[in-house]
């Protein structure tokens, strides 16, 4: 029971189209079997409902699209009027193919914009709306999920763009309220076995999900397997819990070897 008491937001938490469980899921399951009251944001509502669901111990759902500064000042103060505080900020949104990313030379203005806005944009605007309510509490944990792309070789550049942009915010968000008592980290997942990661590419390629996975597969040191949504909801539990008490600012890889092995 890491988190017991403890009022969590993620938004993020549906599920994307595909096999198997998207990070956002899980760690909302995650955190609600460590006794967070969890509230489930997306901008589909029924599947953010599902996740809910799935999570049990209390947990809500609240429809927000991360393009719209007032969506999410709006489910940030849900759960302020629903459990009177935010303890656990989780921005677990990201898009790459799916918003028509590209490399540098054929990416669009459309395409730039429309993933900026939602990979960095929207955890931008969702940190600005957290942070007058954990500072007037003097407590909270910031957390997001960046990307391994942010400092491996990348194709595609909206994706690679904003995943390192959030890792300079994550470090200024950190520094500029530590005295409040609120930490701010990021994770870096690697090759993950999600239906975003992989089903995605499986509808962009007109590839089998097989030979999808297995070439991902192929490129992880550790058990030559990708890792999966669990690997990344323990290490959001771990960042949120009071165990990392003493760590901010930091980006912790979920890659199974795979930046040590690029170096």
């Amino acid at each position: 029971m890491r988190l017991v008491n403890k009022i969590a937001i993620i938004i993020g938490a549906g599920q994307s189209p595909g096999e198997g469980t998207g990070n956002g899921r899980a760690t909302a399951i995650r955190f609600a079997q460590e006794g967070a009251r969890v509230i489930c944001v997306d901008r589909d509502l029924a599947s953010a409902q599902e996740t809910a669901t799935l999570a049990g111990h209390g947990a809500s759902a609240f429809a927000a699209d991360v393009t719209h500064e007032a969506e999410l000042a709006a489910a940030l103060a849900e759960t302020v009027r629903l459990h009177g505080r935010v303890d656990i900020l989780h921005y677990n949104v990201g898009m790459s193919l799916a918003g028509g990313d590209a490399s540098p030379t054929e990416i669009t203005e459309a395409a730039f914009d429309r993933v900026t806005a939602v990979n960095l944009r929207g955890f931008v605007m969702a940190v600005k709306h957290a942070l007058p309510i954990m500072r007037a509490q003097e407590s909270g944990v910031i957390l997001s999920i960046s990307s391994a792309a942010a400092v491996e070789s990348y194709p595609y550049v909206a994706y690679k763009t904003s995943k390192a942009a959030m890792l300079a915010f994550t470090e200024q968000v950190a520094i500029q309220n530590a005295s409040y008592g609120i930490r701010c980290n990021t994770i870096l997942p690697g090759l993950m076995d999600t239906p975003m990661a992989v089903d995605t590419r499986v509808r962009h390629t007109g590839k089998p999900r097989a030979e999808i996975a297995a070439e991902r597969d192929a490129k992880v040191p550790l058990r030559r397997r990708m890792g999966t949504a669990w690997d990344v909801a323990n290490a959001a539990l771990f960042l949120a819990s009071d165990e990392a008490g003493f760590i901010t600012g930091v980006a912790l890889p979920v890659d199974g070897g795979r930046l040590v092995q690029i170096g």
